[in-house]
């Protein structure tokens, strides 16, 4: 693989779950394309899947997709879940798509999500 691809896939890896979504609806219409897959493929894609065993998944992310119109509880709880200082805190506060924690149990997940939507948070656990 040349260098340019190298870099290219590199640099690719880095995107979130939401940026590569984003990244693909805006090459679809860029260039008049859709990566859906043929329906006959899904089909036996599908079947494939369905003869493997599903692992559950065990890590889980928190991530913001509004801050609310509380966003100063939504702050004081991010630092309590996480250790990050105000600054830090307020800036994720209003980063829609901000990963509060990274890798957590699901209990840990569910419980920083029922306290951030407390504070007024929309969350998202990935």
């Amino acid at each position: 693989m040349s260098e340019k691809l190298t870099k290219l896939v590199d640099e690719l890896s880095t995107l979130s779950v939401l940026e590569a979504a984003d990244l693909v609806k805006m090459l679809e219409e860029k260039w008049g394309v859709s990566a859906a897959a043929p329906v006959a493929a899904v089909a036996v894609a599908g079947a494939a899947v369905a003869a493997e065993p599903v692992e559950e998944k065990t890590e889980f992310d928190v991530v913001i997709k509004d801050a609310g119109a509380k966003k100063i509880d939504v702050i004081k709880v991010i630092r309590q879940l996480t250790s990050l200082g105000l600054g830090e805190a307020k800036a994720l506060a209003e980063t829609a798509g901000g990963k509060i924690l990274s890798a957590v149990g699901k209990d840990a997940a569910m419980d920083a999500k029922k306290k951030l939507e407390e504070a007024g948070a929309s969350i998202v656990v990935e």
